[in-house]
């Protein structure tokens, strides 16, 4: 029950990003509801049907289009109260995103996919669905122009399949490998990290 509730609240806030990326670029109500779902569930998706999961797991299970889907109609009403809690949103970001990364790796990993595949469909599901909204956007997707994002999800990724292969507790691994990447997403939001871009470009 608690690692369900840990998951809907993951899917909330990312819900929420996509919700607030669609109403700056002014979308309509159902604009932003389709960028909260995808953002929330676009990950989960891509992974299952990485995995050969059908239908996936997120469009089986109600509470989870709900959740997502609610977010995005109250961020759609409350969009100026939702962008003064910016430093709580990205702290539940990366809260959200430790949790996606570790389930995603993990139900890779017991469908028999290997550590090397488990692993970049754990940081896959992460980061898929912001992926996803930025293209709608018609933007480079953040995970590839700034920010250590996809580092620290596919860092979290490789944490869980080495615990694993080690015969760790899944708790412990499942443990270990959010608190490795929300440690190292805090950190660069701390000290305004950013993975280094070729030298020399004019502009």
């Amino acid at each position: 029950m608690l690692l369900i509730v840990l998951e809907l609240i993951g899917i909330a806030v990312f819900a929420a990003s996509g919700a607030v990326a669609a109403v700056r670029a002014r979308l309509d109500v159902f604009g932003v509801i389709v960028l909260a779902l995808t953002t929330a569930l676009g990950g989960g998706i891509i992974r299952d049907v990485l995995l050969g999961v059908h239908p996936p797991t997120t469009l089986r299970t109600w509470p989870y289009l709900l959740v997502a889907g609610g977010t995005g109609l109250i961020v759609f009403w409350f969009h100026p109260q939702v962008a003064k809690l910016r430093r709580s949103v990205l702290l539940l970001d990366a809260v959200g995103l430790g949790l996606f990364v570790t389930s995603g790796t993990t139900t890779a990993l017991a469908l028999g996919a290997t550590p090397y595949a488990a692993c970049l469909i754990g940081m896959t599901t992460g980061i898929g669905g912001g992926a996803v909204r930025d293209l709608l956007l018609r933007e480079i997707p953040l995970v590839l122009r700034r920010e250590i994002y996809a580092v620290a999800a596919l860092a979290g990724a490789v944490a869980v399949a080495l615990g694993t292969l080690a015969g760790l507790p899944k708790d412990l691994v499942a443990l270990t490998g959010a608190s490795t990447i929300i440690t190292i997403r805090l950190i660069a939001l701390w000290r305004k990290w950013n993975a280094p871009v070729a030298r020399g470009l004019e502009g």
